[in-house]
């Protein structure tokens, strides 16, 4: 088993979706996440310049290291492609990054999505060369990356940089043997290089703990809940050393961390369930969208993506009566499905690889022509 100095547990915090409405933080809630958490025993809390708007970091100050020492917690943090275009420009944002953040040090610094379609710009502006040189001059413990592309890609990365601390990938039983996100396949690359992973995206954004009744009918029936399922599923896997799940509300902190506090691998009749459970939802032909809202930020018609696709997915799959109601409110002051001018922004930031111009026209056509 991997030792990094100083984390408890093998369950952090992702600091992406944050509890709150309309754009704005909840930071009491926030507080009291971040104190229940810490209470558990758990200490590790994952953030990046650009989470909610660039408001992650300095809500991490606010929450958590303005009121805990320093040695109280593990700090990741992420180096992301937006925000450079030349090697002068990362020692700059990362010292922005500190001192948003209050510290003056990050436990793990990645390189963050890493894929073919940023890989050259961090190979040109030396931007792995710049973090472990920022890790000899003790300003970070840890250098990684986080991963979103195929494991050929994956294997390029590792054999460049053998170097490297840890791998950050989206790893849930959904994507397992997903032949564009490639779970399994990443993941042995990871093992085969004996380098530790932190998993990223273990509930599929919010996907895994809502489910069509007969799949969670299945789950409830073996004396789980869904979220209990999947986050066991990347724990269980050899070499994880890290869950990071990006919790919401208090209620969901409560029951991930009565999952994780008393932590035990899948055995393989739990297994088989996952399995099951995963033929489900493909046959269901849900959007597998995360919510991790990469795609709107660059929309120039300010289309909230991923609304629109838990609506769609609401009505089609849920049977959820008030899909109508919320496209209408999602929609009321512009950003209709039927705005979208096929740029291909968004689906060239999508770390899924979905069809996001035709999905729009899947979601116009349900709940505009009608």
């Amino acid at each position: 088993m991997y030792n990094f100095d100083g984390i408890h547990g093998n369950f952090g915090l992702g600091c992406m979706r944050l509890p709150g409405a309309d754009g704005i933080i909840d930071i009491e809630q926030t507080k009291q996440m971040v104190d229940e958490f810490i209470a558990a025993g758990f200490n590790y809390f994952d953030t990046a310049h650009g989470y909610h708007s660039e408001q992650s970091e300095p809500t991490v100050k606010i929450c958590l290291t303005d009121r805990y020492p320093r040695d109280k917690y593990i700090l990741t943090n992420k180096l992301s492609d937006s925000y450079f275009s030349k090697q002068e420009d990362i020692r700059p944002l990362f010292d922005l990054q500190l001192s948003r953040c209050g510290v003056d040090y990050f436990d793990f610094y990645l390189m963050h999505a890493q894929s073919r379609r940023n890989y050259e710009q961090y190979r040109r502006c030396h931007a792995y060369e710049t973090a472990f040189e920022l890790k000899q001059e003790g300003k970070v413990r840890y250098v990684g990356i986080s991963f979103h592309d195929t494991a050929e890609e994956l294997e390029r990365i590792l054999d460049d940089h053998p170097q490297l601390d840890a791998v950050q990938l989206q790893l849930n039983y959904l994507d397992w043997n997903d032949a564009a996100v490639q779970s399994r396949l990443c993941h042995q690359v990871c093992v085969n290089h004996g380098v530790p992973v932190i998993v990223m995206e273990p509930v599929k954004g919010g996907r895994l703990a809502n489910l069509p009744s007969d799949a969670l009918a299945m789950i409830r029936q073996a004396g789980m809940s869904p979220a209990e399922l999947a986050l066991r599923f990347a724990a269980s896997q050899q070499g994880v050393f890290m869950v990071l799940s990006g919790m919401s509300n208090i209620e969901q902190m409560r029951e991930n961390i009565s999952v994780m506090k008393d932590f035990h691998p899948l055995t393989d009749k739990e297994k088989a369930l996952a399995k099951a459970v995963a033929g489900i939802l493909r046959g269901e032909n849900i959007i597998p969208c995360t919510a991790c809202r990469y795609c709107t930020d660059g929309c120039p018609m300010h289309i909230d993506i991923p609304d629109l696709f838990t609506c769609l997915n609401g009505k089609l799959h849920f049977d959820d009566s008030k899909a109508a109601s919320d496209y209408a409110m999602y929609t009321r002051n512009g950003g209709k499905a039927s705005d979208c001018i096929k740029c291909g922004k968004c689906e060239k930031s999508c770390p899924q690889g979905l069809k996001i111009r035709q999905l729009l026209c899947d979601v116009a056509s349900e709940f505009e022509n009608k």
